[in-house]
């Protein structure tokens, strides 16, 4: 028996259950070599469901490794390979892991982040009613309105912080939708390149580093135990980053 500890509890230990203690290793010198093996130390959060769990009572599935493997591929090639929709694309890969023992069905719903659910249900209502009673148009005509004459790479930068902020309250493709036309517009009264606009607006709708509101974002929020003030914290250099590299991005290639 190879034992690792302090030396006055193994001796201890030893002395408890009539064990002899060798001054040094013998049966076990090769597999304990630094070179061969190592230790880790491993510490479960006290909010972990490990706590007073063993590795027999977790139902760890190790000969259920590839039919995850293989479903996970079957999902990922449906994505990037097919037309279908990222959700529908995604189910198919998650129902072949329940139907092949991964996890039953109770254990996925257990995992299922229901704040998660709720945040992205309440976004649908939140940005259709914002995009239908013409609030986000109003906006965005009472900001240009207000700045008034300036450069056009001031109204370029000003179409993608509302562009940003659309997109936080509402679907990126929702944001696009709305702001394109607008953007149009604004371009051909001030003498720019519409297309230029265009495109400012449709890159800018990706800038979602600030809120828990994009979907990507909300995934993780659950899971990572995370709070707004997180996303903000570590999302606002990158939406200001996000916003810097765009403007210079664009004026130099168009």
């Amino acid at each position: 028996m190879a034992l690792i500890g302090e030396c006055a509890a193994i001796k201890t230990f030893c002395e408890h259950f009539g064990l002899d203690l060798r001054p040094d290793l013998r049966a076990f010198a090769e597999q304990l070599a630094p070179t061969y093996s190592g230790l880790a130390v491993v510490v479960v959060s006290p909010t972990s469901a490990l706590v007073g769990e063993t590795a027999r009572s977790q139902k760890l599935r190790a000969n259920k490794v590839y039919h995850a493997l293989i479903f996970f591929a079957i999902a990922m090639g449906l994505v990037l390979m097919t037309d279908l929709r990222l959700s529908v694309a995604l189910m198919v890969g998650a129902l072949g892991i329940i139907i092949s023992g991964v996890l039953d069905a109770e254990e996925a719903y257990a995992a299922v982040s229901w704040k998660t659910v709720f945040l992205l249900a309440s976004l649908i209502p939140l940005g259709r009613a914002v995009e239908s009673t013409g609030t986000a148009a109003w906006i965005a005509d009472q900001i240009l309105h207000t700045i008034g004459d300036v450069e056009i790479w001031q109204l370029q930068l000003v179409i993608s912080v509302l562009a940003t902020i659309f997109t936080l309250v509402m679907s990126n493709m929702g944001a696009t939708v709305l702001l394109v036309t607008l953007a149009i517009s604004i371009a051909i009264q001030a003498g720019a390149n519409p297309a230029v606009f265009a495109l400012t607006v449709a890159l800018a709708t990706s800038n979602s580093f600030l809120l828990p509101t994009h979907q990507v974002n909300a995934l993780i929020m659950g899971p990572g135990k995370y709070k707004v003030a997180d996303f903000m914290r570590a999302g606002g250099g990158m939406t200001v980053l996000f916003l810097i590299v765009l403007m210079v991005m664009m004026r130099l290639v168009f």
